[in-house]
């Protein structure tokens, strides 16, 4: 019993470790066609994996794609405009009215007296009645009494009967009794107490009744009207010292691009200078805004976030020109959407030049940010297009008549887009010709040697020679 259990025990110890063994050796087989799977492309891997990256692209190019169809028109991102600016009038302040010269009224004026306050006389003469001077003639003058003369800027002191006059300068008071003033050109000392009178005259000639340029309670300036000097003499005729004027839009204006210098340095290769910050300037300054900053910045993000942010603090309207063609243009529009809490409402416009334009309202602030392109004609264009347009939407200025002029040439236009076409204006045969100043948007040039420039709607293929147009002022 001893012995065979001692060789059970043996030959169950033997048995068992060649289990153990076989295990370990089947455990190590797996692992090593595991790692031979690992070391072994696998092309149905591969094939998931181009898959995949294609799908990818195709879902990148689709959005892109529909980024471009959701392009706005004008029409559409004006009407855009007026709902997000609706209820917000720019601020208004009281200034002196000899002070108003090119500003924006921001409500009407009334006139609280007559202009003039007398019967006042519109040249040199003598008032007469006109009765006395029925019949007159070079041939057979009408003697009149002559009774006195009036002194400029005082009062008649009496008044004339049937048969005389009195000498009254251009804008003196008409006596009472007198109905009408003889230049003095047709008149003659005929001794010293008469005067000869060779013309007749109407009743109410050359005498300016009191109210006949400016009735009490007339609406002398409406709200819109943008003062220049002769509303400066309106204001002044009728005593009026101020006036309520809107506050102009404080303008911030940030370039972008690592190729951009100043004005005043000479560029190194690939290096321009930069036009567009001088050029937005002047068109802010002549829409009358008020230009606040200017800076120059290169392309980083982090810089245009910072720069933007600063600029919404203190102003009405932000401008980013650059920055705006394809991916560049997607970094200004998400820093624009960030730091607009989602403002961002306009991504193209459906305009040429233009089109990489963006839109976007920081409600907090009330800036309005424009995302402009960098090339200077189409930056120019837009600016006009929507931020001066806005501005007088707003304010309630009456919108400018275009000129009309006819086609000096046949004009190509690719329809499905708003192109704006810069031209030069000749003097033809029967009024304005128009001729195209062909060339990029880069080129300045083509908006400094135009007179203005004629719009060809999106519907439209072009232009023909001898068709007449509306031409449009650059601001």
């Amino acid at each position: 019993m001893g012995k065979r259990g001692s060789s059970a025990a043996f030959v169950f110890s033997g048995c068992a470790k060649g289990l153990a063994w076989g295990q370990a050796d089947r455990n190590r087989g797996r692992y090593a066609e595991k790692t031979a799977e690992m070391r072994t492309p696998d092309p149905l891997g591969f094939l998931r994996a181009a898959l995949l990256l294609y799908l990818k692209r195709i879902i990148i190019r689709k959005e892109l794609v529909m980024k471009l169809l959701r392009v706005d028109t004008l029409e559409e991102a004006r009407d855009k405009l007026r709902g997000v600016f609706a209820g917000r009038a720019p601020e208004t302040e009281m200034v002196r009215a000899a002070d108003a010269l090119g500003r924006t009224l921001a409500g009407d004026v009334v006139s609280r007296e007559a202009v003039p306050s007398f019967y006042r006389s519109s040249v040199d003469g003598y008032a007469v009645r006109s009765a006395d001077t029925a019949g007159a003639s070079e041939s057979i003058p009408a003697f009149l009494e002559m009774i006195g003369e009036i002194p400029m800027g005082t009062a008649a002191g009496k008044a004339i009967g049937s048969g005389q006059c009195m000498y009254v300068p251009t804008g003196g008071m008409v006596p009472e009794g007198a109905d009408a003033v003889v230049m003095v050109e047709y008149c003659e000392p005929f001794d010293a107490d008469h005067v000869a009178v060779y013309e007749a005259v109407p009743f109410g000639g050359s005498v300016v009744v009191p109210g006949e340029d400016v009735k009490e309670g007339q609406l002398l300036l409406a709200r819109g009207s943008v003062i220049g000097p002769a509303g400066i003499g309106a204001l002044a005729a009728a005593g009026i010292g101020e006036v309520p004027v809107y506050q102009p839009w404080r303008v911030s204006i940030l370039s972008t691009g690592d190729e951009l210098v100043m004005p005043g340095r000479r560029p190194g290769p690939g290096q321009v200078r930069d036009i567009n910050s001088a050029a937005l300037a002047a068109s802010a300054a002549k829409a009358g805004f008020q230009v606040i900053r200017t800076r120059l910045l290169a392309d980083d993000e982090a810089l245009l976030e910072a720069a933007v942010r600063e600029a919404m603090a203190d102003s009405d309207l932000v401008l980013v020109s650059g920055g705006s063609s394809q991916g560049k243009k997607d970094v200004t529009c998400e820093v624009l959407d960030r730091v607009s809490g989602g403002g961002v409402f306009t991504h193209g416009l459906a305009i040429k030049p233009g089109k990489p334009t963006i839109l976007g309202f920081d409600s907090e602030s009330g800036a309005l940010l424009m995302g402009l392109p960098g090339h200077p004609v189409a930056a120019l264009t837009v600016f006009g297009l929507l931020a001066f347009w806005l501005w007088r939407e707003l304010t309630g200025q009456r919108e400018e008549w275009p000129a009309m002029a006819r086609m000096r040439t046949n004009l190509a236009s690719a329809p499905g887009k708003l192109t704006c076409v810069p031209v030069r204006l000749y003097r033809g045969a029967d009024g304005y010709e128009a001729e195209p100043v062909l060339g990029k948007s880069g080129l300045i040039t083509t908006m400094s040697q135009a007179d203005g420039y004629v719009k060809v709607e999106m519907n439209r293929e072009g232009l023909k020679r001898g068709e007449w147009v509306e031409i449009h002022r650059f601001l």
